[in-house]
Formats: C-alpha cells, structure tokens, sequence
C-alpha cells in the first residue's frame, strides 16, 4: 500500500482491551488494517504482541489514524527520535506540542527510551539534560525544549491487574447506582486496607456534604487510623467541619437529628469567626478550642491538608489558598506518590484532581449526584471507579470494614 504503515503493540492486549481500541480507532477514522503477526500469551501474567500495518486513503489521512493510535498505545516499528522545539517565551508552549494523556509516557531520545516523569494529562513535555518531565503552561521557561507532535512519543494504557480480586476489577471504570452498597463498601475498604499495608499513599479530596450527611466523624477516624496521608478541599469543607465540631451544626441544622438550631444561620460565620481569632485552623487546635472532626485529626496526626479557595467562599478561613496556581501547585505536591485518591462529594476539586495524577493511580468517586462522576470520567480520568450513594451511609460503613480488618 502506498499509504500504509508498521505499528507495534504489546503488554496484555486483549484482556485489557488495549487491541480493541485500537481496531475501534482506525475503523471510527474509515481506516483499513492487517493483522501481520499477532502472539498472544498463553498465562495470565504472559505478554501478548500484535504488529499491524494501518492503511489511509492519502498521507494526510494515515497521519491522522497513527495519531490517534499512537494515544492507545501503539508505537512504531522503528523508533524515531522525538522532536524538540525550544519555547519562544515563558509560559508560552510551540505550535504543535505535544498535549500529554494521563498514562504512563516514553519519549525515544539519543536512541533509547526514557520514561517522562510527573505523569499529567493536558500537559507538555520538557526536555533538560536528558530527562523528560511533564510541565503545566505556567512553567514553561524561554528556550525550555518541548516535544512537538506525535513522532518519537509512545504511551503505555493501564492494564488489567493480574493478581487477585480488587475493587477495581469487580466494579470496572463504571458509574452507578444499582448496585449492592454493603458489598462495594467492603471492596473499597479491603482496597484502602491493602493499599495501606504495601505502604501506598492514600489522598481524600472531599466537600461539605462529608460534613452535612454525617460522616464527618468516619473521615475524622480514618485520619486518626491512619489511613489517610493527605487532605484536599476547598473552604466549605473546613468551615463546615468546624462549624460541626464546635456548635454541632452543619449549615444551621444540628447533625445528630436534622432539626434546625436557634439562629443557626449564623453558625457557619461563627466558625469562621472563630479561627480569625485563633489566627489558624492550627492556632484553635493549640489552643484547644477545636477539639475533634477532620481538621483537629489533619493537625494533631500531622497530616497535610491543602484548601483552595473560590469566588463563593464565605470568609474564607486564614488557612485557605486563594492564588489559584499556588492553590494548585499545593494540591501537586501532596498528590505526588500517591497510589489512591478518594474523591467525595465535590465535583470542582474532583475534576481537577483528576487532571493532576497519572492513570496508575487508583481512584474512587463517591458522590450521590451521578453526573459528578460521569463528568469526571469525561474528562479523561476513566480510571475512576464511581459509586452513585449517599456519602453519609457509604463513608460509615467503609470506616467499619477497616476496623474490622485492622482487628
């Protein structure tokens, strides 16, 4: 064929449907295919291995299909050396760079493959002294080299774990919520256990309605358990856990029975007001004026938490972040080396999370709103396991199971 070209794929192709997207891309793009050598494994841990010739109408066409199978893990026969381009100014990236997929990425540099480090998606790829990192907009320096187009650049999809039933494999990338909440809570909780033990680093990014449903107590447990090693989150949840903890309240109504307290409007300001005059969320714990919830377990247990402020925050609280990118690069380095990251009942910060970690990275979603989770997926993380149920209910019983094998 005129307009045709050799790719090359391998790991454990079928079983994690890594061939399938790729038949799926070249014949969405009206592309044909030939199956030149295919090699499947003959146990479960064996690598299988298919070689493909793609084949367009014209060169513009074939281009266009390498692109995007190139995104779904195939490489080329021969590897090409990437190309560079150095950036004109800072914070400005060159035409055609290369925009990075949360997966685990090579770029073919000086004959050989070298992995890129700091794993994002919507990202570019800066080389410097023969190391590739992935680097945001806003950190790109004049004359920084970055990789442009496709050539030269291979991803490696995540794979189907081989060993074991984890939650991730029962439940697949899936939202719903027809489906039996005991039994997933049990899954998550062995998942957590497990990750732990291995000595996994384990994020919780989570919003007010941990607070407003009640299981404000369970996240606090977890923390002081330790079994978690970071927490993100906006101004909300940190007012609203302070607001429980120290009048018993969430949004005015007290917890425990739902009812609605005496001027409990005012009680999310009297938090507020109440970590001013501490100075830091720190300062209340010092000072024993806080003396329970998630916040007082962060502090007391040393566990970092980040707060990322918006546009609707009341106050908000001296500890909250509210330079974006600040905010953000904060959120980076508490996300760095994790292996879970729990999401709960926030769709702005669980959406940019999900921009943040590479796609080795376990995530769970747990949200009673389900197009928080599908919107998440939608925008790339499809690594993530949604669970559509009332965060109050879920959260508990997940607290129990860990408890139980922590016995």
């Amino acid at each position: 064929m005129k307009f045709s070209s050799d790719v090359e794929v391998r790991g454990h192709l079928i079983d994690s449907m890594i061939l399938t997207k790729i038949f799926d891309v070249i014949m969405d793009l009206e592309g044909e295919f030939e199956v030149l050598t295919m090699q499947v494994g003959k146990k479960k841990k064996d690598p299988s291995y298919a070689k493909l010739q793609i084949q367009g109408k014209n060169q513009a066409h074939l281009d266009k299909i390498l692109e995007q199978v190139y995104r779904v893990g195939a490489t080329p026969t021969v590897g090409r050396e990437v190309v560079l381009k150095a950036a004109a100014k800072d914070m400005v990236m060159p035409d055609n760079f290369y925009s990075t997929t949360n997966n685990t990425t090579h770029i073919f540099l000086g004959g050989k493959w070298i992995e890129v480090e700091n794993m994002m998606m919507d990202k570019c790829i800066v080389v410097k002294n023969g190391r590739a990192s992935c680097v945001p907009i806003r950190e790109i320096k004049k004359g920084d080299k970055v990789v442009v187009g496709e050539t030269g650049v291979k991803i490696t999809p995540p794979e189907r774990p081989r060993d074991g039933s984890n939650v991730f494999e029962f439940m697949g990338s899936s939202s719903s919520s027809e489906r039996p909440t005991q039994h997933i809570a049990k899954k998550v909780a062995q998942d957590i256990f497990k990750t732990k033990k291995s000595g996994g680093k384990i994020i919780i990014v989570g919003g007010p309605a941990i607070v407003h449903t009640g299981a404000a107590d369970s996240v606090a447990e977890l923390i002081r358990l330790g079994y978690i090693d970071g927490v993100l989150a906006g101004n909300a949840l940190a007012v609203h856990d302070i607001e429980y903890a120290t009048l018993g309240t969430s949004l005015g109504m007290n917890v425990n029975d739902g009812s609605l307290a005496v001027k409990g409007h005012r009680n999310h300001m009297e938090a507020i007001n109440a970590v001013f005059r501490s100075g830091s969320i720190a300062n209340m714990v010092k000072t024993k004026v806080l003396k329970k919830g998630i916040m007082y377990e962060c502090v007391k247990n040393k566990v970092p938490f980040v707060l990322a402020g918006s546009l609707r925050d009341d106050g908000p609280l001296p500890d909250v972040i509210t330079d974006t990118t600040i905010a953000q690069k904060k959120y980076k380095e508490i996300l760095k080396g994790a292996k879970m990251v729990i999401m709960v009942s926030t769709m702005l910060h669980s959406i940019a999370t999900g921009n943040m970690i590479p796609a080795n990275v376990k995530v769970v979603v747990v949200d009673i709103n389900q197009p928080t989770v599908t919107k998440l997926m939608d925008r790339g993380t499809w690594q993530a396991l949604g669970i559509v149920t009332d965060v109050g209910a879920f959260l508990p019983l997940v607290t129990q199971e860990i408890k139980k094998l922590k016995r």
